[in-house]
């Protein structure tokens, strides 16, 4: 019996009996650390052995590059913009997922369809509608939710990358001010990450602390999943 199965209908032509990797996610919002832990698992696990792939939003050879110039434009309509990042997961998970997955790879994606659906949500999409569009999409193994509260996420996007236009919400037009902006947009994120827990079975990471105290647990979770069912090297 196959391990995986997707949410809705599926992609055609896949033998789910195939795909012998693991699929684990990291969630979160901007400035979680999400990029940092995927590298640092990356590493981990390839020094054990274990064949890696990593992969995230935007990175797409179909899609990936002009969804990123479309967003420069600040012009994106809620539903272009969510049919333009489901077009970049779909060809992720197609022509990279699928395949490392196959060969029995670790497959890291730093966000899933979580971060795709409740972005998409808070600008007024049909979460039903979400559903459906996303219903291709492969269950993973694990979802790992990073999360921290508000004040510590301000606190760390200012210490590093500064807001910008999108993760600020500035295109629902909530205020002039970008910080404020900013505040109640991710809260309004938050919120939408907090009903996915129980929903999709999140495993809810506390990521307040720093890298040093933060992966040791990520990382131990993950060994576990990896030892569930045994996983070839």
């Amino acid at each position: 019996m196959a391990r995986f199965s997707f949410f809705g209908e599926g992609l055609p032509g896949i033998d789910l009996e195939e795909l012998k990797g693991k699929l684990i996610v990291l969630e979160g919002s901007d400035g979680v650390g999400r990029s940092t832990h995927i590298g640092l698992l990356k590493q981990w696990l390839e020094n054990n052995g274990h064949a890696v792939l990593d992969t995230g939003m935007t990175r797409s050879p179909l899609a990936g590059k002009r969804l990123k110039q479309a967003k420069e434009g600040h012009t994106l309509g809620g539903i272009t913009m969510s049919l333009f990042y489901a077009t970049d997961f779909a060809d992720r998970l197609e022509n990279e997922i699928i395949p490392a997955l196959r060969a029995g790879f670790i497959v890291l994606t730093d966000r899933y369809i979580y971060s795709l659906m409740a972005r998409a949500v808070v600008r007024g999409a049909d979460p039903e509608w979400l559903r459906e569009v996303y219903g291709f999409a492969l269950k993973p193994d694990a979802i790992f939710y990073l999360r921290v509260n508000i004040d510590d996420l301000v606190t760390r996007v200012l210490q590093s990358t500064g807001f910008n236009y999108w993760e600020s919400g500035m295109d629902l037009h909530m205020g002039e001010d970008l910080y404020e902006s900013f505040v109640r947009y991710q809260r309004w994120l938050l919120g939408e990450f907090d009903k996915m827990v129980e929903t999709y079975g999140f495993d809810i990471v506390d990521a307040s602390g720093t890298v040093e105290e933060v992966f040791p647990r990520l990382r131990d979770r993950i060994q576990r999943i990896i030892e569930r069912n045994g996983h070839a090297s």
